[in-house]
Parts: C-alpha cells; structure tokens; sequence
C-alpha cells in the first residue's frame, strides 16, 4: 500500500536535491523507506497465506534487517547535511555500525532474545538524537521529535500484539505517521 507513494517521495526528493550530497542523502534515505515497506508488505503477505514457511522466515529476517537500516538511513541526511557543534559525522558512522551490528544479529540470533532485539531498536534510534538536538541551527528538531515520538509508541502496540485489539495495526499506523513526519521535514529543512 505505501510502496508507490515512497517511490514517489524517493523521485520527489531527489527533484528538490541542488547538491550531490543531498542527491546520496536522500537516495539512501528513500530506498531504505523503500525496503522497509517492500519487506514488511512481503513478509505479511506471505505469512498471511499461512503457507511457504521457508520464504515467511526469510521475509520476516529482511523484514527485521529493514527496520535496522531504516533507523540509520532515517538519521543519513541529517547527520551528512547538517552542521554541529561537534561528532556529527562520528553519530553517522556510529548508527550504520548499530544498523550492521542489528543485521547481524538478525542472521545469527533471528527470534532468540526478543527484549534485546528491541532493546537494539531503541538504542540505535535514541542515541544519535543526543547529538541531533546540538545542530547549529535547529529546525526541523520539533518534527523528528514528533515523528520519533510516533515510532515509540508504536513499539509500544507493537509489543501489545495479540493483548490489545489491532495492537499490530497500530503500529503500522503509527510508523507511517513517523516516516511521514521525518520525509516533511527532510524536504523542509535539508532541500533545496
């Protein structure tokens, strides 16, 4: 259901880019919404069939790698476009070595230790944020704010699955408002 319209904002982003490093940004940027949407509608296709076992661990893995490399792609353009005071480029390489580090554990532990896999999540999406707020100018921190906000509670549904009531849709819902917040604000503040 998202896949077209993230084609579309990757297309859009890339038409507003004046810069090869806004160009790299935002196509990192926009093929990781890209992935995640592709790998989440493939594996809850499949496992809504209830058949191919084989092909629902495979897609529920990418499923989990794109939500990894979502995190540090979502944090790309403004760690590569922005100025601060000081470790901008430091917090880039350490939340794609988060994302690798999360892939990895994917491959090795899928399904193991459920709290560390989330525990992953939210350590790899809250620490670069430290840094982020010590832009030399700030705008644009309200909307990753809101939209980080948005995918908080959404782990918090997200946990909730089978507790509450359309705990799981929830959270779709709630991602897509995150990734719609943080792609507003990336063309407001860091294009053109």
């Amino acid at each position: 259901l998202w896949i077209p319209p993230s084609a579309i904002g990757l297309w859009l982003m890339l038409r507003f880019s004046t810069t090869n490093s806004q160009q790299i940004a935002v196509t990192v940027y926009g093929c990781s919404i890209l992935l995640l949407f592709m790998l989440s509608t493939a594996f809850h296709t499949v496992a809504y069939c209830g058949k191919l076992r084989q092909l629902k661990s495979f897609f529920h893995i990418g499923d989990r790698v794109a939500i990894y490399i979502f995190i540090a792609a979502s944090y790309t353009p403004w760690l590569a476009l922005k100025e601060f005071h000081r470790y901008g480029t430091q917090t880039l390489w350490f939340v794609w070595f988060g994302a690798i580090l999360g892939v990895y554990y994917q491959y090795k532990y899928h399904e193991k230790c459920k709290w560390l896999e989330t525990l992953l999540y939210i350590f790899i999406a809250t620490i670069p944020s430290i840094i982020i707020i010590e832009m030399v100018k700030p705008s644009g921190v309200k909307e990753l704010t809101a939209g980080g906000m948005a995918y908080f509670l959404g782990v918090f549904f997200f946990k909730s699955d089978g507790i509450i009531p359309f705990a799981h849709a929830i959270w779709h819902t709630l991602v897509i408002i995150g990734v719609s917040i943080h792609y507003v604000a990336v063309c407001k503040y860091l294009l053109g």
